[in-house]
């Protein structure tokens, strides 16, 4: 990964002199706090948060501060922060049906036990400019429902039941791999790679995400369930013998429920796709679990044959942090490199036109 250029000094400190002056802005206008980022831009703050592997609010909204609005330079920053912090253990796997619920919603029952819950979302707004925003005019009072909270089981639970889609992979109790910790390896178990779609960039799995559904993999994928909530995490202290909570953290859990014909050994049913990431991040559990579900042809006796089926491709592309750092790397000087290019081309000319030359006489 490429981070940094050695040049004049002087003109070094200036850029980042500079850099300091546009990232304040007007010095008349009031500077931005990070509570005015974490409470009015979150799903920049949640994204941030969710590429960057790290779950503090207050940091990513630093980050994004720091970055002017480049998620992707936050990103890069939270995850140089990231590799500073010390490891004082693991947390006990989250229980995302114990979620405490903010926003439910499935596009395949109507009618599922628990309720649909749309909580905060554009997905029924007019994508019309809201001139009145350029004020501060406060918010709307929303209408607070009277029912009682009530359980709200899994939509693929439900068809479980029946028998009508796979089994949930069953925990081999084996320590899964830490991509943060060392390299990636092909081929990966699928603990390793819904750790990397995880904080894979959000754009490029939402356009693999798209490719499935326009035909370059067998997919006819339905929303199962999207639920946005918090859930517990905690840690087992083997001194205490127990577990204990850390706290919370919010969530976002997409299971897509996608089609199978089924083989000799299995019989007709769905299957499974999945996305987990950190805060409100919908677009991306959803892209997820697309791409994931078409990462398993191989486990589901599928034909490959697009880019979102080859686990290479997607899994060493997605990382958005080793993407910039490749591609920006091309700003810094490549003066030696290219003088040796020029004087090859120069010189390749040369014997061009000689050949020319010489077959014209």
């Amino acid at each position: 990964m490429y981070v940094a250029a050695k040049g004049g000094e002087r003109a070094i400190r200036n850029a980042h002199a500079l850099l300091a002056k546009r990232r304040r802005g007007n010095r008349a206008l009031p500077a931005l706090t990070l509570d005015q980022i974490a409470q009015q831009l979150s799903l920049a703050v949640d994204r941030v948060m969710a590429e960057g592997s790290l779950y503090d609010v207050e940091l990513a909204s630093l980050s994004v501060k720091q970055a002017r609005g480049d998620l992707i330079e936050a990103i890069f920053l939270i995850r140089a922060f990231r590799t500073t912090l010390p490891r004082f253990g693991a947390s006990q796997p989250v229980d995302t049906a114990a979620m405490l619920v903010r926003r439910r919603v499935s596009a395949t029952y109507k009618d599922l036990p628990g309720g649909q819950l749309l909580g905060p979302t554009f997905d029924y707004t007019h994508r019309l400019l809201d001139t009145s925003l350029v004020g501060d005019i406060g918010a709307p009072t929303a209408e607070i429902g009277g029912a009682e909270p009530a359980d709200m089981p899994r939509v693929t639970d439900l068809l479980g039941e029946e028998g009508l889609i796979e089994s949930a992979p069953a925990d081999d109790g084996a320590e899964p791999f830490d991509i943060t910790r060392a390299p990636v390896t092909f081929p990966v178990d699928r603990p390793t790679r819904l750790q990397t779609l995880a904080r894979g960039d959000e754009g490029y799995l939402l356009a693999l995400g798209y490719s499935t559904q326009r035909g370059y993999a067998r997919s006819h994928p339905f929303v199962g369930e999207i639920r946005v909530g918090d859930v517990e995490v905690s840690l087992f202290v083997e001194e205490l013998g127990f577990e204990v909570s850390l706290g919370t953290v919010q969530v976002t859990e997409c299971q897509m429920v996608n089609q199978f014909k089924g083989s000799a050994e299995v019989p007709p049913q769905f299957t499974r796709g999945y996305g987990l990431v950190f805060g409100q991040s919908e677009r991306k559990a959803m892209a997820m679990a697309l791409v994931e579900r078409a990462l398993r042809w191989k486990e589901l006796g599928e034909e490959p044959g697009s880019p979102a089926q080859d686990e290479e491709f997607v899994l060493s592309h997605c990382d958005n942090v080793q993407a910039t750092g490749f591609v920006e790397h091309l700003k810094l000087p490549h003066y030696v490199d290219f003088q040796a290019e020029l004087d090859l081309v120069r010189r390749m000319r040369a014997e061009h036109e000689a050949e020319l030359k010489e077959a014209a006489e």
